[in-house]
């Protein structure tokens, strides 16, 4: 079977409101939110889960307070060992701009898409104003209808709500499966009692929460897809 080791790349931060990931929860408390590039290093391919933002700006300071170490996409991948060119395979959580911003500069990889994500891409409607639907014009398009096994050992999940057709990456490792969430959130979506949170950001609330309580009832490894505590470790698993 086919395992992967993790390697969470954080290529920018944003400053927001913990409302924004919690649906009635957390208004007014100021959060740094880490934009993540996932390298799956395992297999034949080199496999990215999402690919963050092009530009950004971080205070001086912030990143060592935070325990990260921000990087522009291309230095993230040299300290991986790799280049853009290298990338076989990007996996989309959603099409959020700061999710898909870098795909033209890996040329040689193949998108990953879920189908109903791409629709509502290409003509978004006026409330989310997250997506710029000139980033995949230059692309290797794959669209994905439902779950589906990527390749052995990675299977992506849809887990709407958040947006129409956000899909979370499920990943074989070493010490179990481990499932990157397909929708914004950090750990407070998935307090230890009581019920997930859905995400304060969604089209659909009733599929968010579905879709976070089907992600928390899987069990593994919990990638929540803007936690702080995720970029803190150089792999996962350790």
């Amino acid at each position: 079977m086919t395992q992967y080791v993790i390697h969470p790349l954080v290529v920018g931060l944003n400053e927001t409101d913990q409302g924004v990931m919690t649906y009635l929860k957390g208004y007014g408390k100021r959060i740094w939110l880490p934009i993540y590039v996932f390298y799956l290093e395992g297999g034949d391919k080199k496999i990215l889960v999402d690919t963050g933002l092009e530009q950004f700006m971080v205070p001086p300071g912030v990143a060592e307070e935070l325990g990260l170490n921000v990087q522009e996409f291309e230095e993230a991948l040299e300290s991986v060992g790799l280049t853009p060119e290298d990338i076989d395979i990007i996996i989309h959580t959603h099409l959020h701009n700061d999710h898909c911003e870098n795909d033209y500069k890996c040329t040689n990889a193949k998108v990953y898409v879920q189908s109903r994500e791409y629709e509502f891409f290409k003509k978004p409607h006026p409330v989310d104003h997250r997506y710029f639907p000139d980033l995949l014009d230059d692309v290797d398009l794959v669209l994905v209808d439902g779950d589906q096994e990527i390749v052995p050992g990675l299977n992506v999940v849809l887990t709407p709500g958040h947006t129409p057709g956000g899909q979370s990456v499920v990943v074989d490792t070493a010490a179990g499966k481990a499932v990157i969430t397909g929708f914004c959130s950090n750990d407070q979506n998935f307090p230890g009692a009581g019920p997930c949170v859905p995400p304060g950001v969604h089209l659909n609330l009733i599929e968010a929460y579905d879709s976070v309580r089907k992600v928390k009832d899987m069990g593994g490894i919990l990638l929540p897809l803007h936690d702080l505590n995720v970029g803190r470790h150089r792999t996962i698993p350790d």
